[in-house]
């Protein structure tokens, strides 16, 4: 009896530990920093995915400048992460969309390291988690707006809740830009046009405020085009004279193809939109800001230098 009570609690112990090791988050930010749901009550819609976040990389997976990244999937429950910069702020701040093509997010390689340069530059660095399905699911709930609203209602609310925060956080509300990776690319040129009509029903003071950035730092965007012809049309992409100044780079051997990128400088510039196009040789996709041989991942000093020209930074 007494070996059966011990196996009995042997298993159950065994049982708790699985059972807590299966709820570790599959990514959270590192502790001392704010994270505060975008959707206090549920995000409008429902979730996308059934099941838990999870880190949907495996040993099969590419390297980047000979390192791994997390791929998160399954995100249903979006939130932002304040990373404020830890010597003299400039008051400048960027919202972050991690790329992953509306089906997971980069959330390291273009999220917490991008947010570590931007702190080293004074820079606050607001990151968003926002609604993705799993890497394999085919979901009609996500992707690209309009096919789906769920992430664009998400970037919407995340910088009406930045500029709510401004004060406290020490923020000036005229210079809170976006910077966005591939579907993130294509996340903040569609924010950087629909702005002015939240995609949800307001639910507090944030949602009164203007969610127009007030620059754009696009990186290997996808979905504006491919190598026949512009997509704009088809995802209701129209800049004016009102969409904020863009940067904009890419590799001219990007297999999600250099037209993203062309396209949408020729939109602007047509819209009387100040807009700086960078396009390298040779860099392929997905590289964020990890530093190799290859010029093109030289670009963040470039994107410091546009800053100072449109006087966001001093």
């Amino acid at each position: 009896m007494r070996t059966r009570s011990l196996s009995l609690a042997l298993a159950l112990t065994a049982s708790l530990a699985g059972a807590c090791f299966a709820q570790k988050p599959a990514w959270e930010p590192a502790p001392g920093h704010t994270t505060i749901k975008l959707w206090p009550n549920g995000a409008p819609g429902g979730p996308t995915s059934p099941g838990p976040e999870v880190d949907t990389t495996s040993a099969k997976d590419n390297l980047i400048a000979g390192k791994p990244l997390i791929r998160l999937g399954n995100v249903n429950d979006p939130t932002l992460t304040l990373y404020s910069p830890k010597g003299k702020s400039t008051g400048a701040a960027v919202v972050v969309f991690p790329g992953g093509g509306y089906r997971i997010l980069a959330i390291d390689l273009e999220g917490t390291e991008v947010c570590d340069w931007l702190n080293g530059a004074g820079i606050t660095c607001i990151l968003v988690k926002y609604r993705v399905p799993g890497a394999d699911q085919k979901n009609p709930s996500t992707g690209p707006y309009p096919k789906s609203s769920a992430a664009l209602q998400d970037a919407q609310r995340a910088v009406g809740i930045v500029r709510a925060h401004a004060t406290e956080w020490h923020i000036d509300p005229k210079r809170i830009g976006v910077l966005g990776f591939s579907a993130g690319g294509h996340l903040s040129a569609a924010l950087s046009t629909h702005y002015d009509k939240r995609l949800y029903d307001a639910i507090d003071a944030a949602d009164q405020l203007s969610c127009r950035p007030d620059f754009a730092i696009v990186v290997y965007p996808g979905y504006l085009a491919d190598a026949e012809h512009t997509m704009l049309d088809d995802l209701d992409l129209h800049p004016t004279e009102k969409t904020p100044p863009t940067f904009i780079v890419q590799a001219e051997d990007d297999p999600v193809h250099i037209e993203n990128s062309t396209t949408w400088f020729l939109a602007l510039k047509q819209a009387k939109v100040p807009a700086e196009l960078h396009i390298y040789a040779e860099g392929g996709h997905g590289y964020g800001l990890r530093r190799t041989a290859l010029p093109v991942t030289a670009w963040p000093q470039a994107v410091e230098v546009w800053l100072r020209t449109i006087h966001i930074l001093s």
